[in-house]
């Protein structure tokens, strides 16, 4: 028989997936102290005797990963490690019923819209003034400022909607009292996400409202860079644009999900554009902010994604010359729209396209950060790891994007200030400097 744990109650949050699943935890964390109770994140000691799963459900990789993590802690449980395991996010709203069924000793399962129920669960009270408090979990410098919840595109290979919902926005005054908050706390930089940016406002200021956004916070005391992340190519609001070029604190940095570019597959994808519009909308990117680093996203093994369709995305990428990109295979999502169609690329040939795209945007990289060497950025350092400072230029997020390397061993720098660092070397995607002096 399994025996209760020693441990004194303590509520340990376990994160997967993407920001906005981390945004989630620091506001379950805000909740959870405000009533008293002792919480920490990802405890490297796991000495919490109640663990909270905030799951990710996006494609097999993510889901696969959220499961192997729920079982690690059902058996932990079984073991008389810990009391309770509790499981919210994606995954638990997606496969909340075939959880229950195939994962039964989880105390309870929770979806995306729960947060009051989860607490509960947890023996405390949603506390409505606590609203835009969050416990953040990234260093203190930086924090990611999610300004909407859901989605309204119809994307074919995308089960977001399924488990975030349909998109709502937050007012411009609450985003600009939180961030208030953020910047009294030592916030400096904030990441703005979303699952579509530019579909800001839509919903309840009946237009596109992303850059008068953006002119409330870059009025902020304190908050000095502002990037965004996650923008929907089609119908791009190119207001914000000139708010980028106009104001110094919103950093030169759009994450820009692209998908494709062959115009017969974005049909099917449902989104929105084609080939054509596609190109245009970056040149207007290119146009209006010389120096901007856009980052994107790809797709390939798309259902019907023909060698002639796969050698047009790669030509795309080589005349592109994104600044970031990232690409991952196509993975077939049940109650999707892509799902009906026949997932005919063999996964051997969706991951040899990953590879082969990634080799061209290795050496891409490489030749950007070659025209950087001698040159001095404005660079924040997020930490120290074995002998080096690390931290970002302008058109780097955290965790997804290239690094500055300062030898701890030579210089000292302050965590979470910005440094102006002369680039000394480089390579694919790191950047090797100095402070000057």
């Amino acid at each position: 028989m399994r025996t209760k744990s020693t441990k004194k109650n303590k509520i340990n949050v376990v994160t997967l997936g993407c920001s906005k699943n981390v945004y989630d935890s620091e506001v379950l964390m805000g909740q959870l102290k405000a009533n008293g109770k002792e919480v920490v994140h990802e405890d490297v000691n796991d000495d919490g005797n109640i663990v909270v799963i905030n799951t990710c459900g996006f494609i097999g990789d993510a889901k696969e990963e959220s499961v192997n993590t729920i079982l690690q802690y059902v058996d932990k449980k079984e073991r008389g490690e810990i009391d309770k395991v509790f499981v919210t996010g994606c995954l638990s709203e997606r496969y909340k019923p075939d959880l229950e069924k195939e994962i039964q000793n989880v105390d309870q399962y929770f979806g995306t819209h729960d947060l009051p129920n989860l607490l509960k669960a947890l023996e405390a009270d949603y506390k409505h003034e606590l609203v835009g408090e969050r416990l953040i979990t990234t260093p203190k410098h930086y924090a990611y400022l999610k300004i909407a919840e859901g989605c309204d595109r119809p994307c074919s290979f995308c089960a977001i909607p399924l488990m975030r919902g349909k998109h709502i926005s937050t007012p411009i005054e609450d985003l600009v009292k939180e961030s208030k908050k953020l910047a009294a706390k030592g916030v400096k930089e904030l990441i703005l996400i979303a699952q579509d940016l530019t579909y800001y406002g839509l919903d309840i200021y009946k237009k596109r409202a992303l850059a008068d956004l953006l002119k409330e916070l870059v009025k902020i005391d304190g908050i000095e860079w502002i990037r965004l992340h996650y923008a929907f190519p089609t119908a791009f609001p190119l207001d914000v644009l000139d708010v980028m070029k106009n104001e110094p604190k919103i950093c030169n940095y759009l994450d820009i999900p692209l998908q494709h570019i062959n115009t017969e597959l974005l049909r099917s994808m449902k989104r929105g554009t084609t080939s054509e519009k596609t190109r245009k909308l970056l040149e207007q990117f290119r146009k209006k902010v010389p120096n901007m680093a856009v980052r994107t996203t790809l797709i390939v093994g798309y259902p019907g994604e023909t060698e002639e369709q796969f050698e047009e995305l790669k030509q795309f990428i080589i005349d592109s010359r994104f600044e970031r990109m990232g690409c991952f295979a196509y993975s077939h999502e049940e109650n999707t729209n892509a799902f009906l169609l026949n997932d005919d690329v063999p996964e051997d040939v969706k991951q040899k396209r990953v590879a082969y795209l990634m080799d061209i945007q290795s050496q891409i990289s490489f030749e950007f950060n070659q025209e950087k060497v001698g040159k001095v950025f404005r660079c924040i350092f997020d930490r120290k790891e074995g002998d080096h400072f690390i931290g970002r230029t302008e058109f780097d997020s955290p965790d997804v994007d290239n690094e500055v390397l300062v030898d701890a061993t030579k210089h000292y720098i302050q965590i979470g200030q910005f440094i102006d660092i002369k680039i000394l070397e480089a390579t694919e995607f790191d950047l090797y400097g100095e402070p000057v002096k």
